[in-house]
């Protein structure tokens, strides 16, 4: 899961801390949701979004890994 969150931030001259406090989350989850580390919820997904008025889909791409197992629903 890719993620716009620093470019978002910076485009509202936010700091993590401050987006950490407006959506509940401590400064370090942020930073991991920032870095890929850490996939955040749906809830906490579209709080974020909701924080910079965009969509979810502006703020996180889902992309396939390319080594996981492959699909048998075809």
């Amino acid at each position: 899961m890719k993620n716009r969150i620093r470019v978002l931030r910076a485009e509202h001259e936010m700091t993590q801390e401050q987006l950490a406090e407006l959506v509940g989350v401590t400064r370090n989850t942020i930073i991991s949701i920032e870095k890929d580390k850490y996939c955040p919820s749906l809830k906490l997904g579209y709080r974020i979004a909701r924080i910079f008025n965009v969509d979810i889909n502006e703020v996180f791409t889902y992309e396939e890994e390319k080594d996981g197992p492959a699909s048998e629903e075809e």
